[in-house]
């Protein structure tokens, strides 16, 4: 091999481990993470992780109490589903960097992405990985 080759070999192992150590510590970064939404009557928080899934409510005033349990159930559906996807919103614009060129990181996430199509967007045929 060349010299040329064995540079542009060193320095593309250089770039792996740069966005390998980026990528770590965007995951880092949000393990520890976590996101508040609080209802629009100022009743209760809700707090999800990383993952969405939800780690506390705080209820701000007793008012609940007198709340009919339909309101009360949509107030707490409202109120956790905005945390979550604010941390789903936070999740895909971490990794957002690290996707190829028009791969939508929040559809990823959401599964909602579909790989074939993603592949042949890369120049890619889904067979070319049987």
């Amino acid at each position: 091999m060349s010299s040329s080759m064995w540079e542009q070999m060193e320095a593309e192992l250089r770039r792996l481990d740069t966005t390998m150590r980026e990528l770590v510590e965007a995951g880092a970064d949000l393990e520890s993470a976590t996101e508040e939404a609080t209802a629009r009557n100022r009743l209760v928080t809700a707090t999800v992780d990383a993952t969405g899934v939800l780690t506390g409510l705080v209820f701000h005033t007793d008012e609940y109490r007198g709340m009919a349990a339909a309101e009360l159930s949509a107030t707490l559906v409202e109120v956790i589903d905005r945390a979550q996807r604010r941390m789903a919103d936070r999740v895909a614009q971490a990794y957002d960097v690290f996707a190829p060129e028009g791969v939508d990181t929040a559809a990823v996430l959401r599964g909602e992405m579909d790989v074939d199509e993603a592949l042949r967007a890369q120049g890619f045929s889904p067979h070319d990985f049987d």
